[in-house]
């Protein structure tokens, strides 16, 4: 995975109300919003519950646990700096909590399959850590 660490890619964009988002990824923690009317989890950041509206919306640490709802094997990126790790994955993951979010999905011994359990392995993508998924079953053997 040390292509990944190498990669010349852009950054996230950062902003006021993504830094907690941001913050906990650099330590390897994947954080998200769940509003306080509705108690719906929420994801990706923003200032207003899109279930009820509210503006209530706190930061809790996510499982890191999902499944695979969708994937794609990207064999042309849309940016040359991916060009050195194609083949890869990117999917569609369903957090435990409920929100989907996009990821890149960490390579295994199989291939992906919509259904599988996954599990978040913060991965140093490009210099910084952001959280990717792998098959739950790889533990620290992928």
């Amino acid at each position: 995975m040390s292509e990944l660490a190498d990669l010349k890619i852009p950054g996230p964009t950062e902003i006021e109300l993504t830094k907690p988002f941001w913050k906990a990824a650099s330590e390897g923690r994947l954080m998200i919003q769940r509003c306080e009317d509705c108690t719906k989890a929420i994801f990706y950041p923003r200032e207003i519950c899109p279930h009820c509206w509210s503006e209530k919306l706190s930061w809790e640490e996510a499982s890191g646990l999902g499944r695979l709802k969708s994937f794609s094997v990207v064999h042309k990126p849309g940016h040359p700096g991916w060009a050195p790790v194609a083949p890869y994955v990117v999917g569609l993951v369903e957090l435990d909590e409920g929100p989907t979010m996009l990821s890149h999905i960490l390579p295994g011994d199989k291939d992906p399959v919509v259904g599988d359990r996954l599990e978040l392995k913060p991965t140093n993508i490009g210099g910084r850590v952001l959280p990717a998924f792998q098959r739950q079953d790889q533990g620290e053997n992928a």
